[in-house]
């Protein structure tokens, strides 16, 4: 695994250095800046260089020194597109030994700018720190001369700042540039205008700035700033994503012509890590004979060898390497989790799980924490005791299971016992391991129609049975047995119940109905639930009668939890468990146990009341529960035309273990394809019944929480009717002691279930993690799609006790902080300007910001609540390849495709600018699959796929391509099956023809642009204010430091009255009279309702850089706006006052300052919040 990350630095930037201890110097890639078209700046031609000097510098700019030539090297990663030619890049000369660094031209000359309490170290660090940030230059054009007078010292004296030291390499001279233009000032061009931060959020900046505007060079850290803590360890290779002039003081900016738009290629691509990671590891051998080695990805094909830890197609885990300590672990924030898949299918190129029967004896256990016996367990004494390695209990080894050890204290027999050498196995359990110490029956399968009068019309319930007949002959069977040994039965219902007889001794199908919904009992036993081989003629008999026994109904009304209590019923009387095919089409509203109403009310959304529209109605939760503890899963089929619950009829197949399948407005000829590849598949699918698990670990963390299709009825076991090869299990752990760097982290995964012949049995998964002290080795082995997978199912489970909001808020803000941390602790010291992002989380953002962009969190009215409730239900229960593709599509040309070869063609980036015109698109992220076609595609492409003869004669209508006799078409065939192979749902292929109607539907999956429902797009996310805290320098560190002390402070004056408004310009009043010295008055009235969610360090900076005398408040009775230029004796409540006042009218219109105050400080934009404060620890007090 590469250690060396990339670096995304301004173009013309100096050089960063290599990251120590990973990689030589220079060896980072650097990336263009960020920024939306109105705020980017293009770079001067290649050739052309800028000389720099120091702020402050009274010095005019003349030419480099020998010698202080340095230059970016660049590279390119994480795009395909070509990367521009980097001109080289002069260092200015050194300041003179005689020049401070300037200061803030607008400070008032008749006072300090902040109270003279603080001990001088610490005022000249803030002041130092302060001073780096340059923030006097706000404005675009030209600088005013400095209010402060030649006679008077500025405000604070700071230490001398020394350029930034970096690696130098010679270049050829530079050619000279022009002397300096008529505006500069002591050799110094004015300041470009103020960083575009407003336009982050897509808010108007100043003007572009004047292209022959010179820059200055970036600060070093301020003094006393550590930028990697002692005890973390080496720094590690990390991703820096750079935005121009993020904050004043930062790296040299760019200048030139307004860039038209950023290039989406210098950003991280998760495509391009796709790629990488399948060019360096596919089609290889993975052994899994290391602990804590990072898998490859999901997405790559390789051949999993299992050598004692369990393979990643079982167990995928958020990281690789544990934090040794609980404050580690709330440090980094990274979630500790393992994303759990029991029974997940594995390719016939790869060992299926050996079965280790140990008779009546049964597994072998430690005594103390009940753990089976795995690869981990130490023996000792010769072999006769060995010692658990998950709580070291030392325990006898059972005389049958005795061996030697050989000359390295392994057992000889080591690699002839599965339990010993492999990392998953089974185990057959014994009767002790069962229901009443009673071998269980084989599982039984209960079809259940609905005959409602539209299902009869449609032909859905002809087409259900005709499938039947043949589907039946597919029933899944071990893979030694002849036949399966599942058992059958029917169920039709409408108002009422209808049993079916079908026992192999009757000549025809009886029928028994059932009219007590409210109390439902099984009418027959003998002859319900039989063998499909022996009643095959009785079962194709009654498949053929109930089209025509139901043809002439008008019952339009349905029942739902009366049907489900039935099958739950039969297979409790059976003393089997099971699985239920329910088939549904309406909303149940007849007079019967789990009626439901219509609650789709568009109004809840986005209010507090939006979660009650996913939670359940009635009794469906404890129906659910019911199911559960008798081993009845419950497999449902919808085929609505309006609103039906989800959220409530789902509820026990996400329970149960069970799959939710969907098709909205059902069509026979368009949708059955769909249908029936589903039912297929399902019926099908390897499983396990009746079944409990339970997560072990080593001593010091333990697991914690759970999320996915299950129900818990203790802290502990995960209960679950059934388990098939689709379902994953997302397992959260938690520190609860000092973990061992020797010992690492251990996990075993132990599945008790009932196989499809009826055999008891356990299924064992153990994996090994390391364990560190250095946060960077934690971050190094971090996988983004097991994240991705838990912040869904977390975020998807929260959304049923919080509002949506607030949900939203919480990945970001553990997004922040996990990235925040991992800059502060772990990357090397970059500039402000730089979001820097650890190698194995580059694509972290745009996950994110898919995730929050899925219909489950949108909360759009557009978006259906029942379509809201399907996805949430599906994602819980998906494991890492399936919510890969589920957030992020896969998008694949196929207008120039390999006809000679066999392998799919690299995808591209999910956005609209990787179309075009003349290409043809395939796209599909597990659920829906689309062919874009663009409208100059060629004539040639379009015969070969659909025969006909142009652009404007393919029909949009069609579900399929052709059976076509050209190599094209059948390329193309062979690409859709395998696309479609491995996948739990069917995707339903789409025609869309470019510019019209149905490109729409199409749109919503391109999610790196912007979402049709408000979503921002990937550059947008990168840029906003949610992320601006991690692009911090030292510099901008400090500075929020100090803020948040101010922020305390100001919450302490006003905890008298618990009412603190959230407006800046209570927060800018304090300020004031803090930086001052005013006296602070204020009462009750003044305070509104609300609470102040943080403060804008733009208002914080606009504040510092103007005098901090304001006008004072007027009474009604006066003018409501004093005069411009005068000073009152108390501070202002109004920042419009300030402006007025002051100076800043010299560098913002008003319309523009207050679009800044209410855009910048009211939409959160630079928020830091109290709740952070840990990631900026407090200064001094006597700083302020």
């Amino acid at each position: 695994m590469s250690q060396q990350g990339y670096v995304a630095a301004p173009p013309y930037s100096q050089s960063q250095p290599g990251i120590g201890g990973f990689g030589p110097p220079n060896s980072s890639v650097h990336y263009g800046h960020y920024g939306d078209p109105n705020s980017s700046y293009s770079a001067p031609q290649p050739g052309v260089s800028k000389s720099t000097v120091p702020f402050g510098s009274p010095a005019p700019v003349g030419p480099p020194p020998p010698g202080a030539q340095q230059f970016s090297q660049t590279g390119f990663q994480n795009g395909s597109g070509t990367p521009g030619q980097q001109p080289h890049r002069f260092q200015g000369p050194p300041p003179p030994s005689n020049t401070g660094p300037s200061y803030p031209p607008y400070s008032h000359q008749s006072q300090a700018a902040f109270p003279n309490t603080a001990p001088a170290s610490s005022t000249a660090q803030l002041a130092d720190q302060l001073n780096s940030m340059q923030i006097n230059s706000y404005g675009p054009g030209t600088a005013p001369s400095s209010c402060v007078s030649p006679g008077h010292p500025a405000a604070f004296q700071g230490p001398r700042l020394l350029p930034p030291t970096q690696q130098q390499m010679g270049l050829p001279p530079a050619p000279q540039l022009p002397p300096p233009p008529a505006n500069s000032v002591n050799g110094l061009s004015a300041q470009p205008a103020l960083p575009p931060v407003a336009r982050q959020g897509g808010i108007p900046g100043p003007v572009p700035p004047n292209p022959n505007l010179q820059h200055l060079p970036g600060q070093p850290p301020g003094p006393g700033y550590h930028p990697q803590q002692a005890n973390y360890g080496p720094q590690m290779a990390a991703s820096q994503l750079s935005y121009p002039g993020a904050f004043p003081g930062g790296p040299a900016q760019l200048s030139g012509p307004p860039q038209k738009k950023l290039d989406p290629d210098s950003i991280p691509s998760p495509i391009q890590v796709i790629e990488n990671d399948k060019a360096a590891r596919g089609g290889q051998v993975y052994a899994t004979n290391t602990r804590g080695q990072v898998p490859p990805l999901v997405t790559t094909n390789c051949v999993i060898q299992d050598q004692g830890h369990a393979s990643p197609r079982y167990i995928r885990c958020t990281t690789y390497c544990f934090p040794v300590t609980s404050d580690m672990a709330k440090q980094a924030r990274i979630p500790l989790a393992a994303v759990i898949q029991p029974f997940a299918a594995v390719p016939p190129n790869e060992t299926p799980l050996y079965v280790v029967n140990h008779g009546e004896s049964g597994p072998i256990r430690c005594n103390r924490c009940k753990a089976y016996m795995c690869p981990f367990m130490q023996f000792i004494e010769g072999g006769r005791r060995y010692q658990c390695a998950f709580c070291s209990c030392i325990n006898d080894v059972p005389p049958f299971f005795f061996q030697h050890l050989d000359h390295m204290g392994r057992r000889i027999d080591h690699y002839e016992r599965p339990e010993l050498s492999l990392g998953s196995y089974e185990y057959v359990a014994t009767s002790d391991y069962c229901r009443d110490k009673k071998p269980p029956n084989p599982p039984a399968f209960i079809f259940m129609i609905d005959v409602s009068y539209r299902n009869i019309k449609s032909g859905l319930v002809k087409l259900i049975c005709d499938e039947l007949k043949t589907l039946l002959d597919k029933l899944p069977r071990e893979e030694q047995e002849e036949s399966s040994a599942i058992r059958v039965g029917f169920v039709t219902y409408n108002k009422v119940l209808h049993f079916f007889n079908v026992k192999s001794s009757l000549a025809q199908p009886q029928m028994m109905v059932v009219t007590d919904v409210a109390e439902v009992f099984v009418p027959l036993l003998d002859g319900f639930l039989v063998d499909f081989e022996e009643s095959r003629s009785v079962i194709t008999n009654l498949l053929d009668q109930i089209p025509e026994l139901f043809a002439d109904t008008n019952e339009s009304e349905t029942i739902f939890a009366p049907v489900i209590q039935a099958g739950m019923e039969a297979l409790k009387a059976a003393e089997c468990a099971g699985k239920l095919f329910i088939f549904h089409s309406s909303l149940p509203t007849a007079e019967a146990p789990g009626k439901l109403k219509n609650r789709d009310d568009k109004k809840l959304l986005n209010t507090d009341k939006e979660k009650t529209l996913f939670q359940p109605q009635g009794n469906y939760e404890a129906l659910a529960k019911d199911c559960v503890a008798n081993g009845c899963c419950v497999n449902l089929f919808l085929f609505p035309n309006q609103y039906v619950d989800v959220a409530s009829m789902g509820l026990v197949t996400m329970y149960t273990g069970g799959t939710l399948y969907k098709y909205n407005n059902f069509q026979l000829e368009t949708d059955s394809p769909q249908f029936l590849s589903d039912f297929r598949k399902d019926i099908q699918k390897k499983m396990g019944f009746d079944a409990t698990m339970r997560v072990r670990t080593s001593t010091g963390f333990r697991a914690t929480d759970f999320f996915g299709a299950i129900y818990m009825n203790n802290t502990t076991d995960v209960e679950m009717a059934a388990v098939d090869c689709d379902k994953a299990v997302t397992v959260e752990f938690k520190h609860d002691d000092k973990l061992n760097e020797d010992t690492g982290a251990l996990i075993q995964c132990a599945v008790l279930y009932t196989s499809m012949s009826g055999q008891r049995r356990i299924r064992i998964h153990n994996i090994g993690l390391n364990c560190s002290s250095q946060l960077a080795d934690v971050y190094r082995t971090c996988e983004t799609d097991a994240l991705i997978n838990f912040f869904a199912k977390s975020a998807f489970k929260a959304i049923l006790s919080q509002p949506l909001k607030t949900v939203r808020d919480i990945l970001m803000n553990q997004t922040a902080h996990m990235l925040a941390c991992y800059k502060k602790n772990c990357a090397s010291p970059a500039a402000v300007s730089q979001l820097i992002l650890p190698d194995t989380m580059k694509v972290l953002p745009v996950y994110m910001n898919c995730l929050l962009k899925s219909c489950v969190l949108a909360g759009r009215p557009e978006i259906p609540t029942d379509e809201r409730a399907f996805h949430r239900q599906l994602v819980m229960a998906m494991g890492v390849a399936d919510t890969q593709l589920f957030f992020y599509p896969l998008l694949l040309p196929i207008h120039s495709l390999d006809l000679k070869s066999d392998a799919v063609p690299a995808a591209v980036r999910c956005s609209e600018e990787r179309l075009s015109e003349g290409g043809a698109f395939l796209l599909a992220n597990g659920l829906s699959m689309f062919l874009w076609l663009g409208a100059s595609v060629s004539p040639e492409l379009i015969q070969g796929l659909f025969n006909v003869p142009s652009f404007a004669h393919i029909s949009t209508e069609t579900t399929s391509l052709p059976d076509l006799d050209n190599p094209f078409s059948k390329k193309l065939k062979h690409i859709l099956e395998q696309v479609q192979s491995q996948k739990p749902h069917t995707m339903k292929l789409m025609v869309v023809k470019q510019r019209e109607q149905p490109e729409m539907l199409f749109r919503q999956f391109l999610v790196e642009d912007k979402s049709i429902y408000g979503g921002a797009s990937y550059v947008d996310f990168l840029v906003r204010d949610s992320f601006w805290c991690l692009k911090t320098g030292p510099q901008l560190h400090q500075t929020q430091a100090f803020c948040c002390a101010l922020l305390t402070l100001f919450c302490a004056r006003f905890v008298q009255f618990h009412l603190i408004p959230p407006l800046p310009e209570y927060f800018a009043y304090f300020l004031s009279c803090r930086i001052g010295s005013f006296a602070l008055r204020t009462n009750a009235s003044e305070c509104e309702t609300g609470s102040l969610h943080g403060l804008s360090i733009f208002s914080v900076f606009l504040l510092l850089s103007s005098p901090m005398a304001v006008v004072r408040r007027q009474d009604p009775s006066e003018e409501k706006c004093p005069k411009e230029g005068t000073l009152g004796s108390e501070p202002s409540l109004d920042l419009m006052h300030l402006y007025k006042a002051t100076g800043l009218k010299r560098f913002f219109s008003e319309s523009m300052f207050k679009l800044r105050l209410h855009l910048l400080m009211l939409s959160q934009i630079l928020i830091i919040r109290l709740s952070d404060s840990e990631l900026y620890p407090a200064l001094p007090v006597e700083v302020l």
